[in-house]
C-alpha cells in the first residue's frame, strides 16, 4: 500500500501511527510525498519513499499537470494494491491517478474541505463548482472509501453528489497517543490560555491576540500564550513583521515552534483554538488528552473535537470578545475548568485513542481488499 501526504512533517505528525500499524499487520507500506527535511526520519522508520513535485500554491496549471502526472507514472511503476491520500491535493490528483493507472482500491482522507467551501453560497462560484468537479473525479473510484473527521465535511460532499454513503466513513481525527499525552494537575500560579497552531488568519490568530488585548489588565491575570510560528509558504499566514510585534508589545507570550506540545499543556490550563473551520483539529485532540478545557469556535470540525458544554465552551468564529469573555470565563472557575477537563479526557480515551484510530483504518483496508492476506515487505532493519 502507498500513502500520498503532501508534507513529510504531515505525514509524521497525523499518520505515522496508523502507517506502523498497516505495517504490523503485514501491508507492505511505501509513501509518496513532496521532498523536505521530515523525508529522513520516514525513510529512517524503513518505508521508501517517493519524491513527488507539488506546489503548495496551486496556482500554475503547468505545475499542477506535473503533479498528476508524477503520481499516474509512480501507480503504474509500483502498482500498489492501495492508495491512501491525505490532504487535499493528494486526495484530488491521486484519486484522479488511481483511476487513470488502475489502482484496485482507493482511500481518500478528508481532513477538511479547504477555503472555498468556508464562503457562504451566493449566485454561481466557479471555483466551488470547479472544486466539486475534481472531487467527483478522484472520489469516484469504483473500490474507494473516503474518511472524513466530522459530520459537517461528510454532508456537504455527500449533498453536492460526491460521495455515496456506501464510501463514507468517519473516524475522528488522527488520534493521540494517551501514554504521550497524560493527565497532569494544573499547575500553580496565574492561570494560561494556550494556542497551538500555525499562525494562519484563518485559524483565528487574529482573534487570539485581539481578545488577549481585551481581557489585558484583568483581576485574574490571565496569560494568554501563543506556540507556532508563520508559514510564509501559505497566503493566510501572518507576516514575520507582525509576529516580531507581538512578540515585542508582550501581551501575547509567543514561543514560537515546539516539540513539547504535552508539557505546555500540562502547564497551562485552558486550550483555546478560534478557527474558522477544521477537519477535526490534532491540538484539541492532545488538549482533550491532557485533560485541559477547551474554548473553540462553533464551527466544522472543532466542534466535533468537544462536547460542547461538558468539555469545552463554543464561541462564534471571528468574535474576539467572546473569545475573551469565555476564556475569562474559565480563567476565573477553577471548578469547571477541572471538570471540563476531566471529561476532555473521557472523550479522548473513548473517541481519540490512536490505537481505536489504527484499527479503524485497518478494518478501512480489508473492506476494500476482501480476501487478501497481507504480507510483508523486506525487513525494515535491512
Amino acid at each position: 500500500m502507498l500513502f500520498v501526504v503532501n508534507n513529510p512533517a504531515f505525514f509524521l505528525s497525523h499518520r505515522l501511527p496508523v502507517a506502523l500499524g498497516a505495517r504490523e499487520a503485514g501491508y507492505d507500506v511505501h509513501v509518496a510525498t513532496m521532498e523536505g527535511a521530515a523525508v529522513t526520519a520516514i525513510t529512517a522508520q524503513g518505508f521508501p519513499h517517493y519524491a513527488i513535485p507539488m506546489s503548495r500554491s496551486g496556482r500554475n496549471p503547468i505545475e499542477e499537470l506535473q503533479t498528476l502526472l508524477a503520481l499516474w507514472r509512480l501507480f503504474r511503476g509500483l502498482q500498489p494494491d492501495l492508495v491512501h491520500a491525505v490532504t487535499i491535493k493528494p486526495v484530488l490528483y491521486g484519486g484522479i491517478a488511481a483511476r487513470l493507472a488502475g489502482v484496485r482500491a482507493y482511500v481518500a482522507a478528508v481532513s477538511g474541505l479547504g477555503f472555498i467551501f468556508m464562503r457562504k453560497p451566493g449566485g454561481f462560484d466557479f471555483l466551488r463548482t470547479a472544486a466539486t468537479l475534481l472531487y467527483k473525479l478522484a472520489l469516484g473510484h469504483r473500490n474507494s472509501r473516503v474518511i472524513f473527521q466530522n459530520q459537517s465535511d461528510r454532508d456537504v460532499l455527500m449533498r453536492a453528489g460526491v460521495v455515496k454513503p456506501r464510501q463514507a466513513v468517519l473516524i475522528r481525527g488522527s488520534g493521540v497517543d494517551l501514554d504521550v499525552f497524560p493527565v497532569q494537575p494544573e499547575p500553580e500560579g496565574p492561570v494560561r490560555a494556550l494556542m497551538v497552531s500555525r499562525l494562519l488568519k484563518d485559524k483565528g490568530v487574529m482573534e487570539f491576540v485581539q481578545a488577549a488585548k481585551l481581557a489585558a489588565g484583568d483581576a485574574t491575570a490571565l496569560r494568554w500564550v501563543l506556540v507556532g510560528s508563520p508559514d510564509p509558504g501559505n497566503p493566510a499566514s501572518i507576516s514575520d513583521e507582525e509576529f516580531a510585534r507581538w512578540k515585542q508589545e508582550g501581551i501575547v507570550e509567543c514561543l514560537g515552534e515546539r516539540k513539547d506540545i504535552a508539557e505546555l499543556y500540562a502547564g497551562a490550563h485552558i486550550a483555546v483554538l478560534p478557527s474558522y473551520r477544521e477537519g477535526l483539529p490534532k491540538s484539541l485532540v492532545e488538549a482533550a488528552a491532557c485533560g485541559r478545557a477547551v474554548v473553540t469556535t462553533d464551527v466544522p470540525g472543532c466542534r466535533d473535537a468537544i462536547e460542547p458544554g461538558v468539555s469545552g465552551v463554543l464561541v462564534p468564529a471571528r468574535d474576539a470578545r467572546a473569545l475573551a469573555d469565555a476564556v475569562l470565563r474559565l480563567a476565573g472557575d477553577a471548578p469547571l475548568r477541572k471538570q471540563m477537563g476531566a471529561a476532555g479526557r473521557a472523550l479522548a480515551e473513548t473517541e481519540f485513542d490512536i490505537r481505536k484510530v489504527v484499527e479503524a483504518h485497518l478494518a478501512v483496508y480489508a473492506g476494500l481488499l476482501p480476501g487478501v492476506r497481507p504480507h510483508a515487505g523486506s525487513d525494515p532493519s535491512v
